[in-house]
């Protein structure tokens, strides 16, 4: 049932395996010891960062299908996306894999909403079996949006650092014993004026709490209701921004609520406000939280993925950064 950007899955899907790839940097994170698959260069020894993306994107659909013993052919949909520009680096791995492919564009969130898709095409009868997820790599989305790194630009505090890493979800019918998809909220575009591409948290911090008010309000649920609240990309910034934007809409901020930009690198300060990319979530949500819920430390979760929609030529024309957060609801049953 879908009422206004409400979704309430009547089947409950279920995440029955997962996959997660990551660049040489990627060691210094707090979850490295979780990662599928180190690459010890971030190009994966192939000419282009954009090939390298490409490779880890495949390899995780790969290393999440080898887990449940399910062929690539096996598979009904390839639903995944990137922050290249018109994500050349999914489409590549699309083509390795073989797979009917949806690419899907959500900028940093575009882990959730090919959650989503999944669950939606599961839930009406269309999917056995779905692979969603998303990447990023550090030297071209730099290259892309800010500077090439060769460059050496000086950055704010306010600055995260994009992480080379791709995440896959396996989607099926329920299963017992693996995390069900029970709601989702599809984000509204929140913009409200900023235009700073090296704080990007503070743009989506109020996409996040909208998305989070209507997840509450839509679902009947309290922020004590989850084991953890956890949201994408937003780093330390805007995750502080986030909390007092809750506060302000009397919405209960508890030590449940966490955000994998922030918590990604830990407290290095090499990274500024934190890690970034449609990789980020992704690699979290696909080994932490998963497990966490497969483990019982976890029963009922809530995934705020939030992506900064802007493009190079919008913030050459001087545009606005319109930000969108999708939710999903994960629960053990």
């Amino acid at each position: 049932m879908v009422v206004r950007g409400i979704v309430k899955f009547q089947s409950t899907p279920s995440i029955i395996a997962t996959g997660v790839t990551v660049g040489p940097l990627e060691k210094k994170s707090v979850y490295a010891p979780l990662f599928d698959q180190i690459y010890e260069d971030e190009r994966c020894d192939l000419k282009t960062n954009e090939q390298g993306n490409a490779k880890m994107m495949e390899d995780a659909c790969r290393i999440a299908l080898s887990k449940i013993a399910i062929q690539s052919e096996e598979t009904d949909f390839l639903i995944i996306g990137d922050l290249v520009n018109q994500m050349t680096p999914s489409s590549f791995a699309a083509s390795a894999l073989q797979v009917p492919y949806i690419g899907m564009f959500s900028a940093c969130a575009t882990s959730v909403s090919t959650l989503i898709t999944a669950a939606l095409l599961t839930e009406i009868g269309m999917s056995n079996c779905s692979i969603a997820g998303s990447s990023s790599q550090h030297n071209s989305i730099e290259r892309q949006f800010r500077y090439p790194v060769e460059y050496g630009a000086q950055k704010p505090e306010t600055a995260q650092w994009t992480v080379t890493g791709a995440g896959a979800a396996v989607v099926t019918p329920y299963k017992k014993g693996f995390p069900s998809i029970v709601g989702a909220t599809i984000g509204r575009v929140i913009d409200l004026g900023l235009t700073d591409p090296l704080n990007m948290g503070a743009a989506m911090a109020p996409a996040a709490s909208d998305t989070l008010q209507r997840h509450l309000e839509g679902h009947g649920r309290k922020t004590a209701d989850y084991d953890a609240i956890v949201t994408g990309d937003l780093g330390k910034t805007g995750f502080e921004l986030f909390k007092k934007l809750g506060k302000l809409a009397q919405v209960n901020v508890w030590n449940n609520f966490r955000d994998a930009g922030a918590e990604f690198y830990g407290e290095d300060p090499a990274f500024l406000s934190g890690a970034s990319g449609a990789g980020c979530s992704a690699s979290v949500y696909f080994t932490d939280v998963f497990s966490k819920m497969v483990s019982g430390e976890y029963n009922r979760v809530l995934l705020i993925a939030t992506g900064a929609l802007l493009s190079p030529l919008s913030f050459q024309q001087g545009e606005t950064i319109p930000c969108i957060a999708h939710s999903v609801e994960l629960i053990m049953k």
